[in-house]
Parts: structure tokens; C-alpha cells; sequence
């Protein structure tokens, strides 16, 4: 949405690249949500009947998907986390009452919904006032903005790498936080020294002035947008498959092991899947939403909302918590 309302892309353009990148964070790094959804929000040893279980979690699927589907068909930019989690609950309460619901665990997961808009407002205001005070107030901005931005996308590199190395590796080698926090840092400056070179070559074509410092952002603005669709695959897809993944657990393992089992990677790849058919359908009426009629957006903008939303999502997935990308 930020990255076509500020015309770095166009909506073809991000339609493509949120699909990749919504299908990559699905697979790569959407199991911890995934397990949340599962067996955060009821046990499936409190429900007598595993085959009460699994019609519990048909109907949040149906009646979540029914809901989304006539929402985003009218272009409300509404949750799939809130939806999908809600659809679960309500449920459990209809097939075998109120304390077959993880309390506990749904305060969690409500404080998250409200801990999400205000950290993403904060972040991207902190960004946008630093880029202010350090590039726009100045007299010479392309000047100012050859050091601030390289720092600016050296901060994106390091939150996009952590996660990666914390979460899109795990399953083929085991990399403690201390040490993604140092891999990130190690390629942050590496994208820090690359993109002076960048801006070095790009600056002297460019006018002194805020249009002249919006261009600069175009190329980050799209690895933003990318890198906010990962995120977004990472937690909102997982969210979809929740319920799938419990049925799973439950048909094929009887649900003995309920919590312990892997997330089959077919049920990822339906996730990720069924995302990319979603963006090709309703993509352009939401992305036209969230782009251009909450408010007006410029690349320097766009790029401290994506990222900060990106950086929101990342680091709540890392805690496991199905919070609203949307929000």
C-alpha cells in the first residue's frame, strides 16, 4: 500500500512482489503463529471428542473466510488475525462452553491488538521526525541525505537478517538470538557501505530539495514493501492455516502429540498459496485503501511506514504473538 500510494511501484509491480515475499514468510517463517493459533487459543485435550476439535476449527475456518472475503470484497482493510482467532473461540464456546477458551491466552493475544497500532505509530513517527530533523530542516538535504539514509536502510537490513537468521534457517541450523542480532549487524553495515556508493553515484543528478531526496527512497521503499510482505506471510498467513494445521494434527496423529508435531509443509504452502490468489483478486482495492486514503504519502513517508510496521510484525512473530499486520 505505502510503496504504490508514493509511486516507487506500480500496482501490477506490487502484487508481484508481495506475492513472492507473503509466500516466502508463510514457509520460511510462519510456524511459531501457526502453533499459537493451534493450541494457544484452546487446548485440544480439553475438548473430549478429537472430532469435536476438528469441527471446532472447520468453523472458525468457514466462518472466518466467509467474513474476510465479503470484507476485503468491499475493500475494508480488515484482520485476518482477528477474524481467524475470534472464529476459533467462538468455536470452542459453542461445541463445549466458555472454559474450554485459553483466557490467558486470548488477553495475550487482545493486548497485542492494541500494542501493535500504537508501537507501528510510534516507530514510524520516531523515524519520520529523525529523517526530518537530520535531512529536511537542513539546507543542503542531498547532502544531509547521502548520511542518513545508508543508515536508515542499514537499520532495515539488520531487523530483515535477525529474522532470517532466527527464523528462516532454524530447521537447518539452530542460531541463538545474541548471535542473528550480530549476523544482522554484520549485513547492515555491509547494506550501509553498499548503499553509499549507490546514493554517491545517484546525488550529484538530483535536485536539492525534498522531491529530489523522495527519489532516493524509491529502491528502498520497494525492499520495504518486500520486507513488510514477509513479515505480513509470516503472521497472517500462518494465522489462516492455524485451524488447517490443528484438524492435521489431530487426523494424522490422533492428537497425542497436540503442540510437539512439526507444521506439515503442505499446509504452508496452501497458506502461502491461497494469499497469492487473494492479492491477484482483491489486491489493487486494498492496497488502493491503505495507500492513498488514510493519508497523503510521499517515498520518504511510505518507506518509515513500512518499515516500521515491518519491525512491529517481525519482532511480535518472534514472540510468537498473532497480531494484526493490518493494523
Amino acid at each position: 500500500g505505502p510503496a504504490v500510494g508514493s509511486f516507487a511501484l506500480t500496482m501490477s509491480g506490487a502484487i508481484v512482489v508481495a506475492a513472492i515475499f507473503e509466500a516466502g514468510g508463510a514457509i520460511i517463517a510462519g510456524g511459531d503463529v501457526v502453533k499459537t493459533v493451534k493450541n494457544g487459543i484452546i487446548d485440544p485435550a480439553n475438548v473430549s471428542d478429537p472430532n469435536v476439535f476438528v469441527w471446532v476449527m472447520m468453523g472458525a475456518l468457514i466462518g472466518a473466510a466467509l467474513w474476510l472475503n465479503v470484507a476485503t470484497w468491499l475493500g475494508a482493510p480488515v484482520s485476518t488475525t482477528h477474524s481467524i482467532v475470534g472464529g476459533v473461540a467462538g468455536g470452542a464456546v459453542a461445541a463445549a462452553g466458555w472454559d474450554v477458551v485459553n483466557w490467558d491466552s486470548i488477553g495475550q493475544i487482545v493486548l497485542s491488538w492494541v500494542v501493535s497500532p500504537v508501537a507501528g505509530g510510534l516507530i514510524a513517527a520516531a523515524f519520520l521526525y529523525f529523517l526530518k530533523v537530520t535531512v529536511f530542516f537542513k539546507d543542503r538535504q542531498i547532502e544531509a541525505a547521502r548520511k542518513v539514509v545508508p543508515l536508515m536502510i542499514g537499520v532495515m537490513t539488520w531487523a530483515f537478517v535477525t529474522y532470517i537468521s532466527l527464523k528462516g534457517i532454524k530447521d537447518l541450523v539452530e542460531i541463538g538470538f545474541t548471535l542473528a542480532m550480530i549476523i544482522g549487524l554484520v549485513a547492515g553495515v555491509a547494506a550501509i557501505l553498499i548503499v553509499i556508493t549507490v546514493i554517491n553515484r545517484a546525488a550529484p543528478g538530483l535536485e536539492d530539495n525534498r522531491d529530489g531526496v523522495n527519489k532516493l527512497f524509491t529502491i528502498p521503499l520497494i525492499v520495504a514493501a518486500a520486507l513488510l510482505s514477509f513479515a505480513h506471510g509470516a503472521n497472517d498467513v500462518a494465522n489462516a492455516v492455524g485451524p488447517l494445521a490443528g484438524i492435521v494434527d489431530i487426523l494424522l496423529e490422533g492428537g497425542a502429540s497436540a503442540g510437539k508435531v512439526g507444521i506439515p509443509l503442505w499446509v504452508m504452502v496452501i497458506g502461502a498459496l491461497g494469499i497469492s490468489f487473494g492479492l491477484a483478486l482483491y489486491g489493487p482495492k486494498l492496497i488502493r485503501t491503505v495507500g492513498s486514503e488514510i493519508t497523503e504519502l510521499d517515498r520518504s513517508r511510505a518507506f518509515c511506514i513500512a518499515l516500521a510496521a515491518a519491525i512491529t510484525v517481525i519482532v511480535a512473530s518472534q514472540l510468537g504473538l498473532p497480531i494484526s499486520s493490518t493494523h
